[in-house]
């Protein structure tokens, strides 16, 4: 068993002997080891690794879209059995629905029954907190085609933190964002963390983000997966972007990319 633990943080997630494999053609597919580590409260955490090392399986299973083949996945000591509201999840194609308005948008999961009973006037409330930090109030009955792929973004991430969530799974949600813009949405995303004091399980294939944004980097192996290392990142909050021109950052930079790149030849090499 490989286990990552932090001492004297309030453990929340903790996935214990996580073994993961699919059916393929081919036969089975081992994706995940014997895996262990947690989630404290308030951690921002990023996977990095080589595409297909398992990351977007871990998080699945967080967020309860997935049962592993052995081990559990916890949540305050009460395994997950499948999706919840105390789990918002971001991905990479925005997630939004093109039918509604912005504002409706906001409002999707504050009218279902598993987000609890809220008042009209709390409703409009809330989601007129989410248009102003996101920047988005003149835009309250647009259509999401007719927002930028930034301002789309921002859509997401209010629409997942409206119904407040006590933990946002994110799955690439700025891949597709030109650099400009995503160095704006982690600027962003770090502003309404501090304000909502979320705790946070971010995949990316980008070394530099998760160093700029996380408290904590787990670098996964290649297949089948173990957590290679666990970088701790020591920048205080809030942080902006000089910090990247910084030779502590670059260093911190240098050495996952050099792990995560030996992690990529490992499983170019399995074919």
């Amino acid at each position: 068993m490989q286990e990552v633990m932090t001492e004297n943080a309030q453990e929340r997630f903790r996935f214990e002997n996580i073994s993961m494999h699919f059916q393929t053609p081919a036969g089975p597919l081992e994706v995940v080891r014997d895996m262990s580590f947690s989630v404290n409260q308030g951690d921002f955490i990023s996977l990095v690794g080589p595409s297909g090392c398992g990351k977007t399986t871990l998080l699945n299973m967080a967020a309860g879209f997935l049962r592993p083949a052995s081990g559990k996945v916890s949540l305050d000591g009460k395994q997950i059995t499948g999706p919840g509201p105390d789990r918002g999840v971001m991905f990479q194609e925005y997630g939004v629905f093109p039918w509604l308005t912005v504002e409706q948008n906001i409002a999707f999961g504050l009218n279902l029954k598993a987000s609890g009973r809220r008042s009209a006037s709390e409703k409009t409330e809330i989601v007129d907190r989410y248009l102003h930090l996101m920047g988005l109030e003149s835009f309250r009955k647009a259509y999401p085609k007719m927002l930028s792929g930034g301002m789309r973004q921002r859509l997401a991430l209010a629409r997942t933190y409206a119904v407040h969530p006590q933990f946002v799974l994110m799955d690439e949600p700025f891949g597709a964002l030109d650099a400009q813009t995503r160095s704006a949405m982690h600027d962003l995303l770090l502003e309404v963390l501090h304000a909502e004091g979320k705790t946070v399980l971010l995949i990316t294939h980008s070394v530099e983000e998760a160093v700029y944004l996380s408290n904590k980097v787990l670098v996964i192996s290649a297949r089948p997966s173990r957590i290679r290392e666990v970088v701790d990142i020591p920048f205080p909050y809030p942080r902006n972007h000089l910090l990247q021109e910084t030779p502590e950052f670059n260093k911190l930079r240098s050495h996952i990319h050099h792990l995560v790149m030996r992690e990529y030849a490992a499983q170019e090499a399995q074919g």
